[in-house]
């Protein structure tokens, strides 16, 4: 008898992932809001220098080689070939073992010199400490891609929230200890991405024993392909996608030399006073990705089943699934990142009550990161779409051209006295803007069934910035009252009013405009009863 999870749907999958992702970044704001206060901005980037050169490393090992396991799982599943499943995971296994020691030797050995390229030599501890990470999550990765591959997300939400947990209970605790101790602001940093670490480890140790518990003996008489043949399509599959993955990774380690370098050397500032406005940028940029992070549950779903359903040549049902990505993306980024740009400051003030003055210097970078956060959205679900299409490659060279806007802006805007840390925000919203342009392009050239973007996202647009306008109304009238500009509590109270006001409205339109349809919620429990009350067709 098999013990392996009945396959769910692809909106149950992402359901499962989206509400693994809402569990994930409520603890996460458990963690780093008060770690924002905690370290300050300078502590912060300290934090994110590590985090950034672990990004790169990361996406390097993990970015496109799981999406290809999970490609060619799901597609040994659709063809029933049980052998060839389990020897793809074997194969996979060794290939990221490799990599992962790789990557976290280099790290290890190599954390002063990294830490000295990025303009920030203080941050050669959180690196250190973070690079036994890298091994830990190449594994995860191909064990998460194999149970994804079978369409089971279960596997990846529940140690995604186990990870997620132990930042939280480790690394908030120890970063809060350390600096108590007296110790610096990089020890502090290194103590609260310990934590990071440490979750990496037991998240592997857990998805370890769920595949020992769920180990399938299913018997097949199909005959697995040769080893060097299964890497041999991982790798074709998986190297385009971690060159465009790792691309805007690599960019924004750049980025941030530049940025540093631009603020030091082009304007003077010392380390600490440049580390401090590259941190203000980075709180914004947190609010982003915490966004940006409700896209790939999609994504992750999308790709198996939208592979299985053109391995079957089923093109209508691939489109059926590509299209229902498109009109979640839009439904849910779009109020996003008008939300977070109609409310920036206030947002920013609410999260940072312990770094008051920083916080209205963060306000506007969210302003315009709010916008760019909705051309990050779509830029990974425009990915993942080529990607599925077979078309790896294209990804590679649209980031590539984001990339290269964003690092010429950021030269010359950064290093403008008038301008200084404030073009990073411009320079961002440009670099996603010609991405996206460019990913709607070929996704409209390849795609069966040309998408109609105008339809898909017209309605959305209208509701978004009518929502956006309602919350910052409802905020300037409360707040008047409540005297916001100088209350912290009175702030609070009118951006959770002003949040709130905003999503009722926008649930409001939804219905109303018609804007989401019975198809999009029938794969989720429930979604025919949902359907149902709501009158959607």
């Amino acid at each position: 008898m098999s013990n392996q999870p009945k396959k769910q749907s692809f909106l149950g999958g992402a359901a499962i992932l989206a509400s693994a992702v809402a569990i994930v970044k409520l603890i996460g704001a458990f963690y780093k809001l008060p770690l924002n206060n905690i370290l300050g901005d300078v502590g912060k980037t300290y934090f994110n220098t590590a985090y950034e050169i672990y990004s790169v490393l990361l996406t390097l090992s993990t970015a496109g080689l799981p999406l290809a396991i999970s490609k060619l799982t799901s597609q040994a599943q659709a063809q029933g070939r049980e052998n060839e499943k389990r020897k793809i995971l074997r194969v996979a296994l060794v290939l990221f073992f490799v990599i992962g020691l790789v990557g976290t030797v280099f790290m290890y050995t190599c954390a002063a010199q990294l830490a000295e390229f990025q303009n920030n030599k203080s941050a050669f501890w959180p690196i250190r400490v973070l690079s036994p990470a890298v091994f830990c999550v190449c594994l995860l990765a191909c064990i998460r891609g194999y149970t994804q591959g079978q369409g089971n997300m279960t596997p990846t939400a529940a140690s995604q929230v186990l990870e997620a947990l132990c930042k939280l209970g480790l690394g908030l605790p120890l970063a809060w200890y350390l600096l108590h101790m007296g110790k610096t602001l990089d020890i502090g940093a290194a103590g609260a991405i310990f934590g990071v670490t440490a979750g990496t480890v037991f998240s592997l140790l857990f998805l370890i024993l769920y595949l020992l518990r769920h180990r399938t003996h299913t018997n097949s008489l199909d005959v697995p392909s040769p080893s060097g043949d299964l890497v041999r399509a991982i790798l074709a599959i998986g190297i385009p996608i971690t060159l465009s993955g790792s691309a805007m990774s690599i960019i924004t380690v750049v980025d941030t030399k530049i940025i540093l370098g631009q603020l030091q050397a082009g304007l003077g500032l010392t380390e600490e006073a440049a580390a401090a406005l590259k941190g203000q940028y980075s709180w914004a940029m947190d609010m982003v990705n915490m966004v940006a992070s409700f896209v790939y549950p999609v994504t992750t779903s999308l790709i198996p089943y939208a592979a299985a359903a053109l391995t079957r040549k089923d093109y209508a049902g691939a489109n059926r699934t590509i299209s229902t990505g498109f009109r979640l993306l839009a439904l849910l980024a779009l109020p996003a990142g008008i939300g977070l740009s109609a409310l920036s400051t206030p947002i920013m003030r609410l999260v940072l009550p312990a770094q008051r003055e920083a916080a209205w210097f963060s306000g506007p970078h969210l302003a315009v990161l709010g916008i760019a956060c909705i051309f990050i959205c779509i830029m990974i679900l425009t990915n993942a779409i080529l990607q599925t299409y077979g078309k790896e490659k294209i990804p590679i060279f649209t980031v590539i051209a984001g990339g290269v806007v964003k690092v010429v802006l950021n030269y010359f805007l950064v290093g403008n006295p008038d301008i200084n840390i404030h073009g990073a925000k411009y320079s961002t919203l440009c670099c996603y803007g010609v991405i996206v342009a460019l990913n709607l392009f070929f996704v409209w050239k390849y795609s069966p069934q040309k998408p109609r973007y105008i339809s898909i996202f017209a309605k959305p647009v209208v509701a978004s910035l009518l929502m956006g306008v309602c919350a910052k109304g409802v905020y300037n009238l409360v707040g008047g009252a409540l005297n916001a500009a100088n209350s912290y509590g009175g702030n609070a109270l009118a951006t959770l009013i002003g949040i709130g006001a905003g999503v009722v409205v926008y649930g409001v339109l939804v219905i109303v405009l018609r804007i989401l349809r019975a198809e999009d919620v029938k794969g989720i429990a429930h979604g025919e009863k949902i359907a149902r009350i709501l009158h959607l067709k």
